[in-house]
C-alpha cells in the first residue's frame, strides 16, 4: 500500500508555547484539575475536542470574504440552505449557532416527562438536552459498542431488539441515532443497521432524527467496510444514509470544518415551522439563526469539502496512526480506533485506581502535566451521577484523544506517543482524584477536582 499523505499543503501557521513541568504544575492547581479550565495558551498539543477547531481552508477563507450580512433572506443563507438540502435532502434547513442549539429546539418540541428518546449513546449535551425537559435519553447501542476490545466493524449500530421493545411502549415522539457514535468511541453505524431502524421507527410512527456531526466519518467507514459500497463515493453514501431519515442536528463544528455554526432539517412542515418559531427567540432570524453571512459560506464551502475521498482516507489513517503509537507502549484503546479520535481505556491504564476516585480524570491531568497535551475525559466526571452525595459511576472510564481537522501534523503525533511511554512506565505511581465543586448540569465542564 502507498503511503498516506495529507491531500493539503499548510498555508498558515500559528505559534504554540511550551511550558515547564513546574508551571504545568502551577496551571493545573489553577484550573482545580480540570483540563477545561486551562488557559489555550498553556497547551502545547490540545486534543480536548475536535469540534471548531478544525482548519479552514484557502476556500473557506475566501468565501468568508464574500459572504452577505443581509439581515434577512442572504444569498449566504441561500448558499447554505442549498448545500445541504442537495447532500441531505431534507426539506426545511434552520441554522444555529452550533449543534446544542439545534437539540435544544427540537426537545423543546418533542421533550418533555414520561417520553423516552432512544439512542445508540447520547453525547454529553444531548443526553442533557433531553434530560433538561424531562425525558429519558435511553441509550441501546449493541453489546460490541460497549465492550472497548471489541473488534465488531460498526459498534455504533443500535440494539435492534431492544430498540423495538422501547418502541412499543409507545412513550418515544422522536427516535434517533447518532453517526459516528462519540461516546462509544468515534464508532460507525452500518448502513445495514441505519435501513433496519428507520423501518422500526417507520413502524412505529416516530420520526428518526439523525445526530450527523461526523456523517462524512460514517459514510468513509461504510465504504471501507461494508459489502457493496466500495465503488461509491462518500456523497453517494451520505445521500443514502440520510434518505432513510426525517431530519437531522448537526454541529458543523465537527464535519463542516467551522469553527462555529450548527442546524436543524426537517421533513415535517408543522415541527418545521415551530422549530422556527423557538429559533428567533434565542438564536435570531431563522435565515441566519445565530451565525454571520461569512460563516454560512464558510460552512457551505466546508460541506463540500470534507466529503473529499483522499481527505477522509487521511483524516481515517491519521486516528489509526495514532492508536499504532499507544500500543507500542501496550496502552489499551477502543478499538478498532474511531474516526475522529483515539479512546483510551483508563480503567486499564490506572487499574490500581477504582472509578470512584476518578481514573480518566486522573490520565487526563497527568497527560497535561507529562507533556502539555489536553485530552477530554469520558468516564465517571461526564456520565457518572451524585445521587444524595454518594458517586454512582459511569459504564466506561475512558480518555478521548480528538484530533482537530488539518491541524496537526505526524511529528506531533510521534511527540503524543513518546508522552504516553513516558506515563506507562510509571502508571503505578499516580494517584486518584476526588469532586469538590460540581453544577447540576454537564458538571464537567466546570468541575473542580482535588487529589486524593
Amino acid at each position: 500500500m502507498s503511503e498516506i499523505i495529507e491531500p493539503f499543503r499548510i498555508k498558515v501557521v500559528e505559534p504554540i508555547r511550551r511550558t515547564t513541568p513546574e508551571e504545568r504544575t502551577e496551571i493545573l492547581k489553577r484550573a482545580h484539575y480540570n483540563t477545561f479550565l486551562i488557559d489555550a495558551d498553556d497547551v502545547l498539543i490540545d486534543l480536548l475536542t475536535d469540534s471548531g477547531t478544525s482548519a479552514m481552508s484557502a476556500a473557506q477563507w475566501g468565501g468568508i470574504m464574500i459572504g452577505d450580512e443581509s439581515y434577512a433572506g442572504s444569498r449566504s443563507f441561500k448558499r447554505f440552505e442549498s448545500t445541504i438540502q442537495e447532500i441531505f435532502g431534507f426539506k426545511h434547513v434552520i441554522p444555529t449557532h452550533q449543534g446544542r442549539a439545534a437539540e435544544k429546539i427540537l426537545m423543546s418540541i418533542v421533550g418533555g416527562a414520561g417520553k423516552v428518546i432512544p439512542n445508540n449513546n447520547h453525547f454529553d449535551t444531548t443526553r442533557a438536552n433531553v434530560e433538561f425537559s424531562g425525558a429519558e435519553a435511553r441509550d441501546l447501542v449493541i453489546a460490541e459498542g460497549r465492550d472497548p476490545a471489541s473488534m465488531h466493524p460498526f459498534k455504533g449500530n443500535i440494539d435492534l431488539e431492544a430498540l423495538e421493545a422501547t418502541l412499543k411502549q409507545g412513550t418515544s415522539p422522536i427516535g434517533m441515532i447518532t453517526i459516528t457514535n462519540n461516546t462509544g468511541g468515534g464508532q460507525p453505524v452500518s448502513m445495514a443497521n441505519i435501513r433496519a431502524v428507520s423501518a422500526l421507527y417507520r413502524k412505529y410512527g416516530v420520526p428518526f432524527i439523525i445526530d450527523s456531526c461526523r456523517f462524512a466519518e460514517n459514510a468513509y467507514f461504510i465504504k471501507e467496510r461494508e459489502e457493496g459500497y466500495a465503488d461509491k463515493t462518500p456523497r453517494e453514501i451520505a445521500k443514502e444514509i440520510f434518505s432513510y431519515a426525517d431530519g437531522a442536528t448537526m454541529s458543523l463544528k465537527k464535519d463542516g470544518f467551522g469553527n462555529i455554526g450548527g442546524f436543524l432539517a426537517l421533513n415535517d412542515d408543522a415541527m418545521a415551522e415551530q422549530a422556527r418559531n423557538l429559533l428567533i427567540l434565542t438564536e435570531g432570524f431563522p435565515t441566519y439563526g445565530g451565525l454571520a453571512g461569512r460563516d454560512l459560506e464558510a460552512l457551505a464551502i466546508g460541506l463540500n469539502e470534507v466529503l473529499d475521498e483522499s481527505y477522509l482516507e487521511y483524516r481515517l489513517a491519521t486516528i489509526r496512526y495514532l492508536a499504532s503509537r499507544l500500543a507500542e507502549s501496550d496502552v489499551n484503546i477502543v478499538q478498532p480506533p474511531g474516526g475522529h479520535a483515539v479512546y483510551v481505556d483508563a480503567r486499564s491504564f490506572y487499574d490500581h485506581l477504582p472509578q470512584s476516585e476518578f481514573p480518566a480524570q486522573a490520565l487526563v491531568c497527568d497527560l497535561y502535566l507529562e507533556g502539555g497535551i489536553r485530552g477530554v475525559e469520558i468516564g465517571s466526571g461526564m456520565f457518572g451521577r451524585c445521587v444524595d452525595g454518594v458517586e454512582v459511576p459511569a459504564d466506561r472510564e475512558l480518555v478521548r484523544l480528538a484530533m482537530p481537522r488539518r491541524v496537526y501534523t505526524q511529528a506531533h503525533v510521534n511527540y503524543i506517543g513518546e508522552v504516553f511511554a513516558r506515563l506507562a512506565a510509571k502508571r503505578h505511581e499516580a494517584r486518584g482524584l476526588k469532586i469538590v465543586k460540581q453544577a447540576p448540569i454537564l458538571r464537567h465542564f466546570t468541575a473542580w477536582f482535588e487529589p486524593v
